[in-house]
């Protein structure tokens, strides 16, 4: 498969994934776990078929030291018992701020309390920020059509 265009080398692109990478540096330097991070980026990930994003992620996590089968079981994560609570309140939070259109109501108030139970107000900013990047991003790469597999851990960092 072949990129529709090359956003790397588009100067309007380009310049707002530098400016979209800045804006994601409080999210990683916060006190949200780096493991609940990467499971929500996966989590969207999986909802909008974005292949380029699921590569880096889950490539990224095992890399991290993420299990085999945590990375297996995501799509599947309200059946799995190897999540905590807290994992599951971000991956409903993740589902829920994803699948807007789904539910006119956005993020149900029974997730929104989950998540209020078991994350700190910096922890639930970064929550909410980070559900809006991964979703940009899904975007990006499903509209150019990026392809997948070739991803290589801390390619890009």
């Amino acid at each position: 498969m072949e990129p529709r265009f090359n956003m790397f080398e588009n100067e309007v692109t380009s310049k707002f994934f530098k400016r979209l990478i800045a804006a994601s540096r409080p999210i990683e330097e916060s006190s949200l776990p780096k493991a609940t991070q990467e499971l929500v980026k996966i989590r969207a990930s999986q909802i909008n078929g974005c292949g380029m994003c699921l590569d880096m992620h889950t490539k990224d996590a095992a890399a991290a030291g993420e299990t085999a089968v945590r990375l297996a079981m995501v799509a599947a994560w309200r059946e799995a018992v190897v999540f905590t609570e807290a994992e599951r309140a971000a991956l409903a939070l993740a589902e829920e701020g994803t699948r807007l259109a789904d539910n006119h109501a956005g993020v149900s108030d029974e997730t929104w309390e989950q998540v209020r139970k078991h994350y700190d107000e910096e922890q639930i900013g970064a929550l909410v920020c980070l559900v809006a990047e991964i979703n940009t991003w899904n975007r990006l790469n499903v509209i150019a059509r990026n392809p997948a597999g070739e991803y290589q851990p801390g390619m890009f960092g």
